[in-house]
């Protein structure tokens, strides 16, 4: 008996490559109105009403059809009812060009509909060759003959020009009466009809194939597969007639613009079927259903105009989206959609293993009616309410109850599944998450972790350690960037038009520190509660808010200070991804490794506020997107500048950060501690000390990146400060990677307090310059203020296990040796935390103390001698403390008590 499994690999690439170039071919007759319809439009006089309804007719007839033609393709075999099907498609589609009024055209198109049972006459045949664990890939890559709609709008549009509409339908008739022959000459009959046929078994009755059809999940899917495929068609009906009315452009661009959003619904979908394979159908419904809520708001936004009442009168501007961000997004909408579309049909054959044409039928069905249903209601919703966007915000509605209801009925199976009754749940693609723990494999959570093993290190955990170190790394480094982008943005804003004031001006530099520091508090909490993996997804995909909202902005020298002051802040997602990020690292090194993995994490994600501040100022001078980037401001002194592009150029990196952290980073199960575990620092004095302390280093450096840019701009007119300023983040952060080795031979207290010393000496340096006037010198004294922060840097962090080694068996002598090693590591690692966040208050403190200080006295000298008296407390505090004879380290970094065997963590 040929099954499955035993098809060879030959006819099963056969029936997979010829069904799906014949899916094709009837996908590109199915959505043929979608150009033709534009000259039938005019040519009738149609309303917008009439249109939706004849583009949408088609799309009736093919999925009222895939119910029987499902069934009729399990009974009678899908080779013959599919060249069948593919023949009568395309003699209605050159009757078409006999029709003479509205009525008979959509008599017409009621015919050309055949073309849409399609699908589930494919879906039927190509499941029957592969086996369950296959299924989704095969017919993912069946599902992405939905291309067959770019085919047409990509080519139709020319030969329309070139031989009227006619001339298309003739062509497509007659390209699909030829494919439809040759799939019945070449096709083979599927191995479960041979089968069938040799034993003489009786096909099932209509009776039995549309039994699961009274289970509500069936409906479920139904409803899923409405807004995946059945919105896909609709958009890919609606939009060249949406393109030409709204954006004012020819039937060829607007063609090739839809093809793009039919392009990426359509061929991602094989893609789709290899990730439900990999991780489940239901995290790829997750995914679809998210990110389409997020397009979909962005798309149904109509074009507004405001106008805010403030306090000198009326501020007025506007928001609409523009040509290639519209295509932009839609063609990450198709993407989504068509993951969505490839998860659906991987429920069915696995659910409903004999019953895959009447199931599929259903839900095919119900998804090709949203392609006829959905453009009446693009079109009656237009004709109401005079709105375009108001398509995408039905579809916005759509995605929210659809995501609703599979949520709660996910959740509500969870919640009924207990002991037993959970372990005999089927091993479905859905419930993944709760299979039976010895067959369910987690490959991104790692239940055993033992990197103190050697062997264990070895052979498994130093591979992984170092891929998750690798990953965080630059998505440390783009946190940064966005972090601090404001301190060469704000000192442009000027030269292309914004009449802020200083202070205004330094508001924006400093607010980006100010939230920053404030989510780092936050942040410090979330990977033992979250996990590591989907914590760095998450805030490292926060990055796109500001970078986006920065390119968007800039460009409108009208934009509101409200709208800036409130991307300021958003900045500030990139300040508290550092406490995440280290907390996340530090669990996955041994404590010989740990200290130079955390310095390489930390020293490199520095880096990117230097990073930054060179590759801005060269991206902002070339339209490195060219059109898709927008226009160039004119500067006040001539010249142009693409301020959009500081921050349009962290997006593609911020999107590969993210993908690479979901797809190749790792969670560390016994890496999990509440928030109430953690609380305890709050009660350890030295916990506050370190802030302040952490604050005179890290701070400064955060701080000192923040506010050079501009204070150099204003206190140097004639000097291009954007050539230079790099310097001082990059000194800072390779100098915390390549001076730990001083705080571990001497002692971080000693080091930290003989740094605090040589940061007053600096800063006065500073000052006598600025006061002289001379350049040289204020840079040169700035440069080493910025190595000395990255030695404190280092030396602060290094103190902090150390103090909790001594503290903690004082604190709680109850703990026995291992319980007191864990508890060290956690608070050591709290505090860690939590000092970078009250530390990066800093980014705020100081360039608001530099504008504060202009605005009272005309120079920024009042704010430098603020930061050398607080370097001074700093001083007293570490001797006092820690350093002096009697002090918590002094006999520690003296050699004469040894310190707790904790590993030291490096500084940020």
């Amino acid at each position: 008996m040929q099954t499955s499994a035993t098809a060879s690999r030959a006819d099963q690439t056969r029936a997979l490559s010829l069904s799906t170039i014949a899916f094709t071919a009837c996908f590109a007759v199915w959505t043929i109105f979608s150009i033709i319809g534009v000259a039938i439009k005019s040519e009738l006089g149609l309303n917008d009403t009439q249109f939706g309804l004849l583009v949408a007719t088609p799309i009736l007839t093919g999925s009222i059809t895939r119910l029987f033609l499902g069934v009729w393709a399990e009974k009678y075999g899908a080779r013959l009812v599919f060249s069948g099907q593919m023949i009568l498609t395309a003699l209605a589609t050159a009757a078409l060009t006999l029709a003479d009024s509205y009525i008979m055209y959509l008599i017409a198109a009621l015919g050309i509909g055949l073309a849409g049972g399609s699908f589930i006459i494919g879906v039927a045949y190509v499941s029957r060759w592969y086996d369950a664990g296959h299924q989704g890939t095969a017919l993912g890559i069946f599902g992405a003959g939905n291309v067959g709609a770019a085919v047409t709008k990509f080519v139709a549009p020319f030969v329309m020009v070139a031989y009227g509409w006619h001339g298309v339908a003739y062509v497509w008739a007659a390209g699909l009466a030829l494919i439809g022959v040759l799939f019945f000459l070449l096709a083979k009959d599927d191995p479960e009809l041979v089968e069938r046929r040799k034993t003489g078994t009786r096909a099932p009755t209509f009776a039995q194939q549309m039994a699961p059809l009274k289970n509500l999940q069936v409906w479920r899917f139904s409803l899923y597969y409405f807004f995946v495929f059945g919105a896909f068609v609709a958009l890919a009906l609606w939009l060249p007639h949406y393109l030409i009315d709204v954006y004012g452009i020819d039937v060829r661009f607007a063609g090739m613009a839809a093809a793009s959003f039919s392009l990426s619904a359509s061929l991602f979908r094989a893609y789709g079927g290899v990730l439900s394979d990999k991780f489940g159908a239901r995290t790829v419904m997750y995914w679809t259903f998210g990110f389409s809520l997020l397009f979909l708001f962005m798309l149904s936004y109509p074009p507004t105009d405001y106008v805010i009442q403030g306090k000198d009168g009326p501020i007025s501007f506007s928001t609409q989206m523009g040509l290639w961000p519209f295509i932009v997004t839609l063609f990450a909408l198709g993407f989504f959609m068509s993951l969505g579309k490839a998860a659906v049909f991987k429920h069915i054959p696995v659910y409903y293993p004999k019953h895959v044409g009447a199931v599929g039928g259903l839900v095919g069905m119900i998804g090709g009616l949203g392609g006829f249903i959905l453009p009446i209601g693009f079109g009656a919703l237009l004709d109401l309410t005079g709105i375009y966007t108001s398509c995408f915000a039905l579809l916005f509605g759509l995605v929210a109850i659809a995501l609703t209801w599979m949520h709660l009925s996910i959740r509500a199976m969870e919640r009924g599944a207990h002991g037993e009754a959970l372990d005999r749940l089927p091993q479905l693609p859905e419930m993944q998450p709760i299979h039976h723990p010895d067959r369910t494999a987690m490959p991104r959570v790692l239940e055993d972790w033992r990197p103190e093993d050697p062997q264990f290190w070895e052979e498994k955990g130093r591979h992984v350690a170092r891929r998750n170190l690798w990953i965080s790394i630059p998505a440390l480094l783009l946190a940064f960037a966005v972090w601090m982008v404001w301190s060469v943005v704000v000192a442009r804003l000027p030269a292309i038009g914004f009449d802020f004031t200083s202070g205004q001006l330094f508001w924006l530099a400093a607010l980006p520190g100010l939230s920053g520091a404030t989510l780092r508090i936050f942040y410090s909490f979330m990977v033992p509660i979250f996990g590591g993996r989907l914590w760095t997804t998450l805030s490292t995909a926060s990055l796109l808010l500001p970078a986006l909202g920065i390119g968007y902005a800039v460009q409108n020298p009208d934009t509101p200070y409200l709208i800036f002051l409130v991307l300021a802040l958003l900045c500030g997602f990139g300040g508290g991804n550092f406490a995440s990020s280290m907390a996340n690292i530090g669990y996955f090194f041994p404590k010989s490794e740990k200290g130079n993995a955390l310095a390489m994490n930390a020293g490199l994600g520095n880096l990117g506020v230097s990073v930054m501040q060179f590759l801005v100022p060269i991206v902002i001078t070339a339209g490195v997107f060219g059109a898709l980037g927008g226009q160039p401001q004119t500067m006040s002194e001539g010249g142009q500048l693409w301020m959009q592009n500081a921050g349009f150029v962290w997006v593609p990196f911020i999107l590969a950060a993210t993908i690479a952290a979901w797809l190749g980073m790792n969670d560390i199960a016994d890496a999990r501690a509440s928030f109430s575990d953690q609380a305890v620092i709050f009660g350890r004095k030295h916990n506050w000390l370190m802030c302040v302390l952490y604050t005179g280093t890290f701070g400064s450096f955060i701080g000192y990146s923040a506010g050079f840019p501009l204070l150099t701009r204003l206190a140097f007119p004639d000097v291009n400060a954007l050539n230079y300023v790099f310097l001082g983040p990059l000194v800072g952060a390779l100098s915390r990677a390549g001076t730990g080795w001083i705080s571990d031979r001497f002692g971080g207290g000693r080091v930290t307090f003989w740094t605090f010393n040589a940061m007053i000496a600096a800063t006065f340096g500073v000052i006598f310059f600025l006061n002289l006037g001379s350049f040289i010198g204020f840079f040169a004294c700035f440069m080493a203020l910025f190595f000395l922060t990255g030695v404190g840097n280092a030396s602060t962090f290094q103190m902090i296990p150390v103090i909790m080694g001594r503290e903690v068996p004082r604190l709680m002598p109850h703990l026995d040796l291992e319980e007191r090693k864990r508890q060290v590591a956690m608070e050591s690692g709290a505090i860690t935390a939590f000092t970078s966040a009250i530390a990066a208050y800093g980014a705020f403190f100081i360039p608001k103390a530099y504008g504060t200080s202009i605005a009272m006295t005309g120079s920024a000298v009042g704010a430098l001698w603020g930061f050398l008296i607080f370097y001074a407390i700093c001083v007293a505090i570490t001797w006092a403390v820690y350093t002096r004879r009697g002090g918590l380290l002094h006999d520690i970094e003296h050699r004469r008590t040894p310190a707790a065997p904790v590993a030291a963590q490096p500084a940020e």
